[in-house]
């Protein structure tokens, strides 16, 4: 993506993953993105808490990035009863997920759900980030007005007998309505 360096903004975040045991034999084990680490270093796959079968993993660290084009998506997003931080994943290579991107765009968000390839997960938004993309939106977002497309002033009462072109002698024509063959001998 094109970055306009006066409005754009950037931070490291760690993606905490929770795994727990599955419920059926075929998915042994659930993941789900759970929370994430404002300004994280790097990690890979790191366990930080476990309680039974449950263990909380940052399984990564990926970039948040802002962009001045993308301000109403995020101040649609601030709008939410829960305004969220979406993480996209796929099937990992070795690896139970494959971290692919964290955005803060709802729209961004949905266009990667609609794939199928990824799944993408809502994880509420930290105070500390809320105020950080709060603060991005009333510096970079204009809200456009509502602008209400007119009609064209297209006469609706023609009347338009069948379709063709009327240069051209259709008797057979199925298009022809049959009040335009009365009258007319071939």
């Amino acid at each position: 993506m094109i970055r306009d360096p006066e409005r754009y903004e950037a931070m490291p975040m760690g993606i905490v993953l929770t795994q727990r045991p599955g419920v059926t034999r075929w998915a042994p084990l659930v993941w789900r993105a759970t929370s994430v680490l404002p300004g994280a270093g790097p990690a890979d796959w790191k366990e930080l808490r476990r309680e039974g079968d449950v263990a909380e993993i940052h399984a990564g660290t990926l970039t948040l990035e802002l962009h001045g084009a993308e301000a109403e998506a995020y101040a649609h997003n601030l709008a939410a009863r829960t305004p969220c931080l979406y993480a996209v994943m796929r099937e990992g290579s070795g690896r139970p997920q494959d971290l692919v991107l964290l955005t803060a765009s709802p729209y961004e968000a949905q266009d990667y759900a609609e794939s199928g390839e990824e799944l993408v997960e809502k994880i509420p938004m930290p105070a500390a980030i809320l105020e950080w993309v709060e603060d991005f939106v009333a510096r970079h977002h204009v809200e456009e007005p509502f602008k209400k497309r007119r009609r064209d002033r297209k006469d609706i009462d023609v009347v338009e007998d069948g379709i063709g072109d009327a240069r051209i002698r259709q008797i057979a024509d199925v298009y022809r309505s049959p009040t335009s063959r009365r009258g007319k001998v071939a």
